[in-house]
């Protein structure tokens, strides 16, 4: 009989009944959040955020792409909001709105601490990771030198010198047949030139062997890494346990630090051996000589600028490595390829430089050595020389539609994509955005100069002659519309030094040689602070006088 009630009474379910219910109130608890989450982000421009994560999946998922994944969403909206774990980015492409960030308020954008953070490991305190009295020093000091005579006609000197070890490498390329990578070759004479104008030391990486660069190498996958962290919520935990991404970045950095403490001690010894036999004036055209003599100021009591210890020194290095090789290596790799890509372009430019080339020899009284066949190599290379006799920092200034040119790659391809900054206060920018203290607002040159609203309907196209005026002159834009050198405090103090080396050594190799990209190479950028191509320029050199 108990057997016979026991097998009538019913299964107990899955759940107890009040267990059920505690499911159920759970569930509706979060669906709640979910439906107030999205509610508070009705008016939100950007992409789908979720509670807690926001919108870190859409960027991870994206992150190979970002700088285009961001030009979909201003193109639609000015001013984009990105939601992330602990934090939110707003990415602006408004020129009011960037001016408001780099002029207007300035103050209440600093590079901040979360960038720092970032950055730290790599950059230090140097000016492009320091804020208030310590970048204050710094750009006072590098103003001083950037604005030196010295150091302008010393640059010309060095940029010349290395466009034409450059030409050589081609030359002897040209003649083997053989594919050179335009973007390593661009590295390493703008790595030779910032050494030798920076910081006073040879160091050879454009050898005709072109040796071992392990420096360059280190310092790109630093870059690299240093850039993920933006995105990548696990960082810190890598960092902490030594594995990963940020394993890789301390053995990087020990390379980068090697190299770097090795020019500042180089450097140093120089400085001891001149002052020993009487030669120091020589020491002092240089950015990091200049440096040097601040810390002994402060060292002394005299109250230098605090760059005493070479860690501080090591920070400068790296921050103008940097500045003087990437940036400008970077902008001459997209040149060549638009110039590749635009052949018309190509064939206006060199028809510039021939009819400059002999304006400039009658203006001189040169006569122009003749270039009898493609296997006459010393009247080849004596040719490329008296044209690059021709080219100083006056005469460069005629080349209307090569600076054009420059100016329009870095319209679409600035060197850096993005430039984040913190938020001190609680503010609102010109259109309405109301951005919170302790998130980052970013302007991102690269959408910039894709917006139909800031250069109309061709934006996307790539015409220097958007550059010239009626009369045949160079055509300035607001720096808060053309933002390939900042604005405002902030504005690239290296801005004139960048145009003459890229003009310089552009110059020089499309007067006398033509490209075509390898069959198949793919060209794309890869994510770093610098805007350089994931797979290099691999091309096919040839002469052409």
């Amino acid at each position: 009989m108990e057997e016979e009630e026991a097998h009538l009474m019913p299964a107990t379910p899955f759940f107890p009944l009040a267990g059920l219910h505690k499911y159920i109130a759970i569930l509706l608890v979060v669906l709640s959040c979910v439906l107030v989450h999205r509610w508070s982000l009705r008016k939100q421009k950007g992409p789908r955020s979720w509670p807690v994560i926001g919108a870190t999946v859409e960027q991870l998922r994206n992150y190979h792409r970002m700088h285009d994944w961001l030009v979909g969403y201003l193109s639609r909206h000015n001013t984009v909001t990105v939601d992330m774990p602990f934090t939110s980015y707003t990415y602006i492409a408004d020129p009011v709105n960037v001016e408001h960030v780099l002029k207007t308020n300035f103050t209440n954008y600093p590079k901040g601490d979360v960038y720092r953070s970032y950055m730290d490991v790599l950059l230090g305190d140097g000016i492009f990771n320091a804020d208030g009295e310590l970048w204050r020093k710094q750009r006072k000091t590098a103003s001083f030198e950037f604005a030196s005579k010295n150091l302008r006609d010393f640059s010309a000197i060095v940029f010349r010198e290395y466009s034409l070890k450059l030409s050589g490498i081609l030359s002897q390329a040209s003649k083997a047949g053989k594919v050179v990578d335009m973007q390593e070759l661009y590295m390493r004479m703008t790595l030779d030139s910032i050494c030798k104008v920076g910081f006073g030391v040879e160091i050879g990486t454009l050898s005709p062997d072109l040796p071992e660069n392990s420096f360059a190498q280190a310092f790109d996958a630093a870059n690299i890494i240093v850039t993920l962290r933006f995105i990548d919520p696990l960082w810190r935990v890598k960092r902490f346990f030594h594995f990963g991404s940020e394993a890789l970045l301390a053995q990087s950095i020990k390379l980068v630090d090697e190299f770097t403490y090795s020019v500042i001690r180089r450097r140093k010894a120089e400085i001891v051996e001149a002052r020993a036999s009487g030669k120091q004036e020589k020491m002092k055209h240089n950015i990091l000589s200049r440096f040097i003599e601040l810390g002994e100021a402060g060292d002394d009591g005299s109250g230098g600028g605090g760059f005493g210890d070479d860690k501080s020194l090591r920070d400068v290095v790296l921050n103008f490595v940097i500045a003087g090789r990437d940036t400008t290596a970077t902008t001459l790799s997209w040149f060549t390829h638009m110039a590749m890509s635009h052949p018309d372009v190509a064939e206006k430019l060199r028809r510039e430089l021939c009819a400059f080339e002999s304006e400039r020899a009658r203006e001189e009284g040169v006569v122009l050595v003749p270039c009898c066949g493609p296997d006459d190599d010393k009247a080849f290379a004596a040719r490329v020389a008296q044209f690059a006799g021709l080219l100083t920092y006056d005469s460069l200034g005629k080349l209307v539609y090569l600076h054009a040119c420059v100016t329009e790659t870095l319209r679409l391809y600035p060197a850096v994509p993005q430039d984040p900054k913190g938020i001190l206060e609680d503010d609102v920018l010109p259109d309405g955005t109301k951005v919170r203290a302790g998130g980052m607002v970013t302007y991102v040159p690269y959408s910039m100069g894709r917006m139909e609203y800031n250069w109309g309907p061709d934006a996307a196209s790539f015409r220097p002659e958007r550059w010239i005026n009626e009369e045949g002159a160079f055509r300035n834009a607001s720096p808060f519309k053309f933002t390939a050198f900042q604005a405002g405090p902030r504005i690239c103090l290296g801005k004139d030094s960048a145009y003459l080396q890229m003009k310089m050594a552009l110059a020089i190799l499309f007067r006398f040689y033509s490209f075509q990209l390898l069959e198949g190479h793919p060209v794309q950028y890869r994510m770093m602070t610098i805007l350089s191509m994931a797979h290099g320029l691999k091309v096919r050199v040839s002469r052409a006088v």
